[in-house]
C-alpha cells in the first residue's frame, strides 16, 4: 500500500497549523540531537524494528535516519505543513523507504491492521484527544503488533507536578504547539488496551537542571494477540 506523498502538491487541509512553533521546533530539535543525546535515544527507540512501520507525528523527520534496514517501509503522518515539508526532505535522505503524508493522529488515513509497528515519538503531549489517537494506533496495528514510544510527561516531586499542571492550564500549550507537560503516556497506553512491555524513565538533560520537560519514558507495548 502506497500513500500519496506530501511532495505531490495535493496536500489535504492541515489538521494542525503552528508555523511559528514549527520553525522554532525544527531549530531546537536539530540542536538536541547531540547536545541532549537525542540521536542515541532515537537509535534505542527504533532498534530491531522490521516490516511496515507507521510513525505518528513525524515532525521534521529526525527519526528517519535511525530506522534499521529490516524496515520495509515507513509511513510517516505529520499534520503540520512546515514540519511536513522538512520531513519530506529528510525522507529523501533516508536509507529505508519513507512516505510522508498529511493526517491527524485521531483519524489516521491508513487501513486497519496494516502495520507491524507504530512509533510514537514526542507526540502524545500535543495530540488533541489521547484516547482517540491511541485507539487509532491500535486499529492500524496487526494483532500482536508493536508500539515503540518515547514521550515526555508528568514527573518529579509535588512542586514540579504542580508547576507542570499550572503551565498546562495557562501559557505552555499556546506557546508550544499544543504541547502538554503533565500527561501520563504509560497510563494512557495501558488504558487504551495495550500490553505494556519493558520501559524505563529517562531524564533529559541527563545531567543539569530538572525542567518541566525533563521527565521522559522510553519503552515498548503491544496490541494484544499473537507475538
Amino acid at each position: 500500500m502506497r500513500l500519496r506523498s506530501a511532495g505531490s502538491g495535493k496536500v489535504a487541509r492541515d489538521a494542525v497549523h503552528h508555523p511559528l512553533f514549527a520553525r522554532y521546533y525544527a531549530r531546537i530539535s536539530t540542536g538536541a540531537e547531540a547536545r541532549l543525546g537525542m540521536a542515541g535515544m532515537r537509535d534505542r527507540l527504533l532498534a530491531g524494528l522490521s516490516g511496515r512501520v507507521l510513525e505518528i507525528g513525524a515532525g521534521n523527520g529526525l527519526n528517519f535516519a535511525h530506522y534499521p534496514g529490516a524496515v520495509a517501509e515507513v509511513v510517516a503522518i505529520e499534520p503540520e505543513r512546515v514540519l511536513r515539508r522538512l520531513a519530506v526532505r529528510a525522507a529523501l535522505r533516508a536509507e529505508v523507504p519513507v512516505d510522508v503524508v498529511p493526517g491527524a493522529a485521531e483519524a489516521l488515513p491508513v487501513k486497519s491492521e496494516a502495520f507491524d509497528a507504530v512509533v510514537l515519538s514526542l507526540v502524545l503531549c500535543s495530540v488533541r484527544d489521547v484516547p482517540r489517537a491511541l485507539g487509532e494506533a491500535r486499529r492500524v496495528l496487526r494483532p500482536g503488533g508493536e508500539v515503540r514510544f518515547f514521550e515526555h510527561g508528568r514527573g518529579g516531586g509535588r512542586a514540579m507536578t504542580l508547576t507542570q499542571r499550572a503551565l498546562d492550564g495557562t501559557v505552555w500549550p499556546v506557546l508550544n504547539g499544543g504541547c502538554h507537560l503533565a500527561r501520563e503516556p504509560v497510563a494512557a497506553l495501558r488504558e487504551a488496551g495495550f500490553e505494556l512491555g519493558p520501559y524505563r524513565t529517562v531524564l533529559l538533560p541527563e545531567k543539569g537542571p530538572r525542567l518541566p520537560t525533563s521527565y521522559c519514558v522510553l519503552g515498548t507495548a503491544w496490541r494484544p494477540g499473537e507475538r
